[in-house]
């Protein structure tokens, strides 16, 4: 019975801490989530006449020919959009030639056979970043290709927006990344979010869909301990090799400095630095 008890106690502890920075969570709330996924991106693109007309998760974008992608959030309003949405809490998950390989797989996913490139839909890759990637202490960037000799915007529809979940100030936005990284949805600002997010914390129905990714929250927890009683042991080792060599360069010292030979010599064949050396020569005069 106790370790029923305790495996939920810990259940529990994840699903109280879980934000929607964690990207299977926020997967489980934005899937077919019409007016979260409708919220986020207005605030996001400062934008209150987007509609959305369908939203999905996990969508697989396959490429026989190369390399596929498989998008956290995929949205499209009533023009045809394409909003692609990726949380990433790592800044190598979220580089500049990802964001690129992203709007090229989401053309060559959306323009039909027999269709002219005019039909193309406009195309949004957005970024939810834990940190400041970009690193300009911005809270939003908004990427659109121009024309180098004009300065004017080249309007081929591609665009490529990166938000820095770090800035949580009194804005829009800023209220929108504090629901992010928030754990209790009594304290969301946008209730299209909260009103999701307490579902799956407070019902009983949504305790039994966090299943999974509690499991592969356990999963990943596990294997981080492994790694790092792996490390850890390696550490150890490490520094117990470094003693005993050291401890050799000693005894070599010592024999060196009994056959009188000079402190730089010893120094130089020991591996000892001078004043290691002298301070041994001292020991052995006294």
């Amino acid at each position: 019975m106790q370790n029923v008890m305790e495996r939920y106690q810990t259940f529990r502890q994840v699903v109280d801490d879980i934000t929607l920075m964690n990207n299977r969570f926020m997967n489980k709330v934005f899937d077919g989530n019409i007016p979260a996924t409708q919220r986020m991106l207005r605030v996001i693109l400062k934008n209150d006449k987007i509609k959305v007309r369908k939203v999905s998760v996990q969508q697989w974008l396959q490429n026989l020919y190369g390399h596929s992608a498989q998008l956290d959030i995929l949205a499209e309003d009533e023009h045809g959009t394409q909003f692609n949405v990726e949380i990433q809490r790592s800044d190598e998950g979220a580089s500049v030639q990802r964001a690129r390989f992203y709007c090229g797989a989401l053309d060559m996913h959306f323009l039909d056979r027999g269709k002219k490139y005019e039909t193309l839909p406009d195309a949004y890759v957005i970024f939810i970043t834990e940190s400041d990637v970009l690193k300009n202490g911005r809270p939003l960037y908004h990427i659109q290709r121009s024309v180098d000799e004009t300065g004017e915007a080249f309007g081929d529809g591609s665009h490529i927006v990166y938000v820095n979940a770090a800035c949580q100030d009194d804005t829009p936005l800023g209220r929108l990344m504090q629901d992010f990284n928030c754990n209790d949805p009594a304290k969301m600002h946008y209730k299209e979010l909260a009103d999701t997010v307490n579902y799956f914390k407070s019902t009983k129905e949504g305790e039994i869909d966090m299943t999974d990714i509690i499991e592969a929250y356990a999963e990943n927890r596990a294997e981080k301990a492994a790694k790092e009683a792996v490390a850890k042991a390696e550490k150890k080792a490490e520094k117990k090799a470094k003693k005993a060599a050291h401890q050799r360069n000693v005894e070599v010292a010592k024999d060196m400095l009994a056959d009188n030979m000079s402190i730089e010599s010893v120094a130089r064949y020991s591996k000892l630095s001078e004043e290691e050396v002298r301070a041994l020569a001292a020991k052995q005069s006294a």
